[in-house]
């Protein structure tokens, strides 16, 4: 009974221990993502990238070498891993609107879900005294948000508390999801393979979403490597007038992305742009072979200084040697 009793004592020393880490561990991430949030820096997916990224490179490795097939299926990862990615998402963009304090306070939200999704889908239950204690994080949980309603972030003006706070605790909610589920998954199947599969599927969730704002990007850079080519080779006008169809384009992209109906006149107003494009290059192409021309004839009949000075010179002689003959006459 002793040594059970002792192993019971360093076991729960243990888990406090790991506990306290795992806490650690959050308050540093925390730290980080409020610290990006100051610099301006909004980039909540590429910060999920990274932490599945190095699960990935860590414990999948160590699962191939066991050459064993997956306990579960693939599918129940994915979905566990896009629930993971989008939590880290919406409370790492929540540092963006609100404090640090109030995040990880709201953070606490976790508990509450997770109770009732334990309850309904593990069939865990819990004592009175457990509900009480959910119930006064909760009323603490509410004070957090009153406080950030009524006393607005006087040292960032441009934030704004509320929507944080929703966006932390909508947070909470994919959180108790990913954390009900990997429990189910490591007690009863490896630990190593639950990790190892929220790393991967984690990677893709997160590079597809970034693939998506990359989009973006690359359109820019399309934008910016095309645009000299346009004034190069017509003028800033033009380039202008090109933009005016711009809209048209998103037209196009309303009605067949999105399936909305369009007025005619959107049509309408797409042909007469296109229509004043042409008449403007038109007429652009025929000024510029004017002022070509001319410039070439101007070149032509321009006579040089050195012409005119030597023909001036030429006639003073003739006019002197002339003087000198009718003299000599004389």
């Amino acid at each position: 009974m002793e040594i059970r009793t002792k192993d019971d004592a360093w076991r729960l020393l243990l888990v406090l221990f790991l506990g306290q880490l795992v806490a650690f561990s959050m308050a540093a991430c925390s730290f980080a993502s409020s610290f990006i949030a100051n610099l301006g820096v909004d980039a909540p997916l590429a910060q999920s990238f990274c932490t599945h990224l190095l699960l990935t490179l860590v414990y999948v490795p160590i699962l191939l070498r066991r050459r064993q097939k997956l306990r579960i299926p693939w599918y129940w990862y994915l979905v566990l891993a896009f629930v993971d990615v989008q939590g880290n998402y919406l409370v790492t963009e929540a540092y963006q609107y609100s404090s640090i304090t109030s995040v990880t306070l709201l953070d606490c939200w976790t508990v509450v879900w997770a109770i009732i999704l334990t309850w309904y889908a593990l069939g865990t239950r819990y004592s009175f005294w457990q509900f009480l204690g959910a119930g006064t994080c909760v009323a603490g949980l509410a004070l957090v948000l009153l406080s950030d309603a009524n006393t607005p972030d006087a040292q960032d003006p441009n934030k704004i508390p509320l929507l944080g706070d929703a966006l932390v605790i909508a947070g909470t909610v994919c959180y108790a999801f990913s954390n009900v589920g990997e429990e189910h998954c490591v007690k009863k199947n490896d630990r190593v393979e639950v990790v190892a599969m929220l790393g991967l599927f984690g990677v893709l969730v997160s590079t597809i979403q970034i693939s998506l704002f990359a989009g973006y990007g690359i359109a820019g850079f399309m934008f910016y490597t095309i645009t000299p080519f346009v004034l190069e080779m017509s003028g800033a006008t033009l380039l202008n007038l090109s933009l005016l169809t711009s809209d048209m384009w998103a037209v196009a992209i309303r009605v067949f992305f999105y399936q909305q109906q369009i007025n005619w006149l959107y049509y309408l107003a797409f042909a007469v742009v296109a229509i004043g494009l042409i008449i403007y290059s038109l007429n652009e192409s025929s000024s510029a072979d004017a002022t070509a021309t001319s410039t070439e004839a101007a070149a032509h009949y321009e006579q040089l200084p050195g012409e005119d000075n030597s023909t001036g010179s030429g006639s003073i002689l003739d006019r002197k040697e002339r003087k000198q003959q009718e003299a000599h006459i004389c």
